[in-house]
């Protein structure tokens, strides 16, 4: 790698590669928990290892795609547990960079979902086809029904000015002083990261609680 970029150097990385899916933790199968780890975590670090050396060595920037959802998880929390795994993987990085003058930044993007089309609208249909024997003794129709709604209800919410977010990228990637995270979100989504972050979790399960229930 070090003699393709000797003459230009090699200042920024984005790791910005990520899928999500819906649904409950007995409802998704190991190999899709494996493939999920496989692209948004294990994907970032292959990528961050293989670029290390040109980083260090032209002090450049390294920006990391997260979300809000490494706080809580509402419906995705196999897209959840990435993100946190992710964010922590940051943490570590970006102290350990620091003395080689090289940046390390993420990325929390609130619901983009309508921008980005990471998560289709989920259909209960296929969704309970898929159910092994043990979880439709466990669950109904209905549930999964509601569950569903639910989840494109959210979806359905989302931005469509997708541009924010990748002007918090450029600002990563420029900016003389680039900010370790960029939140780009709603006020209520923000609000919603300020209690999962701050307060205990009884009241975090409440909060999250109620918003299932609705």
């Amino acid at each position: 790698l070090l003699r393709h970029f000797s003459s230009v150097g090699f200042w920024g990385l984005v790791n910005n590669a990520g899928i999500s899916t819906f649904g409950e933790t007995g409802w998704l199968s190991m190999e899709k928990y494996e493939k999920f780890a496989d692209v948004n975590l294990l994907g970032s670090i292959r990528t961050t290892l293989a670029f290390l050396p040109l980083l260090r060595k032209y002090k450049g920037r390294i920006v990391f795609m997260s979300s809000i959802i490494a706080y809580f998880a509402l419906g995705n929390g196999i897209y959840s547990m990435t993100k946190a795994a992710i964010e922590k993987f940051c943490d570590a990085l970006r102290l350990e960079m620091k003395k080689f003058g090289v940046r390390v930044c993420i990325i929390q993007p609130g619901n983009y979902a309508r921008s980005t089309k990471i998560q289709p609208p989920v259909s209960a249909e296929e969704i309970w086809n898929e159910l092994s024997e043990e979880e439709k003794a466990v669950y109904n129709k209905e549930y999964v029904q509601e569950r569903a709604n639910f989840f494109n209800s959210i979806l359905s919410e989302g931005s469509t000015n997708g541009n924010e977010v990748v002007d918090a990228m450029v600002d990563a990637l420029t900016s003389p002083a680039p900010k370790a995270r960029y939140m780009v979100a709603k006020l209520k989504e923000k609000a919603l990261v300020f209690v999962c972050a701050l307060f205990p979790t009884v009241v975090m399960d409440s909060v999250l609680s109620y918003a299932l229930s609705k």
